[in-house]
């Protein structure tokens, strides 16, 4: 090999390994939890995983097993992509979370309940039940918000008492061959007024001096 060939394949590497710096650098990290065995698992990724591979995801990510008592209320600032077999896990993490790109993939064939789980500021929802139906992702837009240039973004703010944005999402879904529904209500001035029969409400403290819209996915 030439002098000249030796200096060509030396720049052609440099050049790799800073594409390949800069790329990794300029990637946002996505939050992946998926739960088996009772082990929930909460790992940080910087490339999609296929869906419920958990061998492909310890591989590939920085994961940490979390316990279940040691679940607090919190928020995701980006995107949070959830596998799960049963409700009960799925509840402990998504009830009142702020969490607004979210994608929950059903990695079991069992039948879920009838439940309802409150998410605060939920902009988009992904779902995939791969495991249970042969249907293709399934994506919902709940609201755009005003300009994104603009507008205040709820990740950054305080917590999920700021939101004015919440929904229901029926995980009921799961178990149909239909595709992904949601209807909206606004300007609801009291939550738990309005819908009494979510006796979950009480326990949390709500603040009742701004309306919300109410959004119910099914």
């Amino acid at each position: 090999m030439t002098q000249s060939s030796v200096h060509c394949s030396l720049l052609i590497s440099a050049m790799g390994m800073f594409a390949l710096s800069y790329f990794t650098k300029g990637q946002e990290n996505t939050t992946l939890i998926f739960t088996k065995e009772s082990t929930i698992r909460n790992c940080s990724c910087s490339a999609d995983i296929q869906d419920c591979d958990y061998s492909l995801a310890n591989l590939m990510c920085s994961c940490k097993t979390i316990l279940p008592f040691a679940i607090e209320q919190t928020s995701y600032h980006g995107r949070l992509t959830i596998w799960f077999t049963d409700t009960s896990a799925l509840g402990l993490l998504l009830n009142f979370t702020l969490v607004q790109d979210l994608k929950l993939s059903l990695c079991s064939t069992n039948t879920l309940p009838a439940e309802y789980l409150a998410i605060w500021g939920l902009k988009t929802l992904r779902i995939n039940t791969e495991a249970k139906h042969p249907l293709p992702e399934q994506s919902l837009l709940i609201y755009k918000g005003k300009s994104e240039a603009k507008e205040k973004p709820e990740s950054l703010q305080n917590d999920w008492q700021t939101s004015r944005y919440i929904s229901f999402l029926d995980t009921a879904l799961f178990n149909k061959d239909s595709s992904l529904k949601s209807y909206s209500i606004e300007n609801v001035s009291s939550i738990i007024n309005n819908f009494p029969y979510f006796s979950y409400f009480e326990t949390i403290p709500i603040p009742s001096n701004k309306s919300y819209v109410v959004t119910f996915i099914y």
